[in-house]
């Protein structure tokens, strides 16, 4: 575990892309992952920056059941902390702790990004063995957290008017805006609609909305209706 004062100190003077924000906080706390992601309606539901597939496959698993710690913690503006999840899981969460309990991890905790009154989205920290964060540490995250909520706030400003493939982000979710389009046109359904068949497949599939999008994109998986419904080609 690293320095709280040096990851501060980094926050403060960032100036790169959101790839390694999440990288200072496993090099300060007692952590094994960490992701952070916009969330709701202001800057859109997207990873920003991921130390590992397991912390972005956390996030993908809560846009895509619109459930899970970062969801509770953007809504009531606090942090959300399961030290043991097959304890402690709440109840709320059925279908993200069943599917997070396949990923190998025991602990998660979820500090909501808010600037002023806006509310962005949430840091995402877990840990394969279980562990507790002290109240000192808790509020360390959280100050982490408000100093990302602000880094991140000024590049969504400073990137207005540029298109979405000139900011860099690996893990852009564009590919599902994308595919909502190309199922809309196949199937003659709503937006809504259209999401939906993309997130049923996904869920049936146990994949990600992100590589179900991209096949349905580059053409590789087609919907239509068939005699007995909604079928995939």
């Amino acid at each position: 575990m690293g320095d709280f004062g040096s990851a501060v100190d980094a926050l403060e003077r960032w100036a790169e892309s959101p790839d390694g924000l999440a990288a200072l906080f496993v090099g300060a706390f007692p952590i094994t992952g960490a992701s952070v992601s916009t969330v709701g309606n202001i800057l859109g539901s997207e990873t920003l920056s991921a130390t590992d597939q397991r912390a972005l496959r956390i996030d993908e698993l809560q846009f895509d059941l619109g459930e899970g710690p970062c969801w509770d913690a953007l809504r009531s503006a606090r942090p959300v902390l399961v030290p043991d999840l097959r304890r402690d899981a709440p109840t709320i969460w059925p279908a993200f702790t069943a599917a997070v309990l396949r990923e190998d991890l025991s602990s998660i905790f979820a500090f909501p990004m808010t600037v002023g009154p806006l509310r962005l989205g949430a840091v995402d920290l877990y840990s394969v063995a279980p562990v507790r964060l002290n109240p000192t540490q808790t509020s360390q995250v959280g100050v982490m957290a408000d100093l990302v909520g602000k880094q991140v706030l000024r590049r969504a400003l400073d990137a207005v008017g540029q298109h979405e493939e000139d900011l860099g982000n690996a893990y852009s979710r564009r590919f599902v805006h994308q595919a909502t389009g190309v199922v809309l046109a196949q199937l003659g359904l709503s937006p809504d609609e259209a999401r939906l068949v993309i997130q049923g497949h996904a869920f049936a599939e146990s994949r990600t909305m992100i590589d179900v999008a991209q096949d349905i994109v580059e053409g590789r998986l087609k919907f239509t209706n068939g005699p007995t419904g909604i079928e995939a080609i």
